[in-house]
């Protein structure tokens, strides 16, 4: 399989049932909900089982990556993802706390943007960094490569530590 040039990247995650049952089927639930909305599911990772980041007593975080495809220009779409999120019963109050889902726009077309009014950042600020993300990410597109520094998802991947952290369900 090769990476899409120029695609659209969404990472999925939760770690709390939400009223469709246990995060795997929420987290189905967010993609039909994506694309009930319009937007082309084009590739989506296996679901992979994570330690939450950081280390806490939470209950273990199932996360994917999903390819798709969109009219929608990027804050549009995080606003889609947002309202999805709030949909299923997403609460925000305190940073890394337990969630019934969490949906981040990791890549849109290779765009590079600095924080704005609407809170988009892209890439994704953190997604580098994180295994649960990468790991995903290479099974939709393993030619990718970060659209800020250039550097290779192999080569960002071979810098993680928590790798062991992730694992494939």
């Amino acid at each position: 399989m090769t990476c899409k040039t120029n695609a659209i990247y969404i990472a999925l995650g939760a770690n709390l049932p939400s009223e469709h049952g246990a995060p795997e089927a929420t987290l189905e639930a967010a993609l039909a909900a994506i694309r009930a909305a319009g937007v082309t599911l084009e590739a989506r990772s296996p679901w992979y089982a994570t330690a939450p980041v950081p280390r806490s007593d939470q209950p273990d975080y199932v996360n994917g990556v999903a390819r798709v495809g969109t009219q929608l220009g990027p804050a549009d779409l995080l606003a889609l993802l947002h309202r999805i999120e709030n949909g299923l019963g997403r609460v925000r109050l305190k940073r890394n706390e337990s969630r019934v889902v969490d949906l981040d726009l990791i890549d849109y077309r290779g765009v590079v943007t600095g924080p704005g009014g609407d809170g988009l950042v892209l890439p994704h600020p953190r997604a580098h960094l994180r295994g649960f993300v990468l790991l995903p990410l290479k099974d939709v597109a393993p030619d990718w490569r970060h659209p800020d520094t250039g550097r290779t998802i192999d080569a960002l991947i071979a810098e993680l530590s928590d790798l062991n952290d992730v694992r494939r369900l």
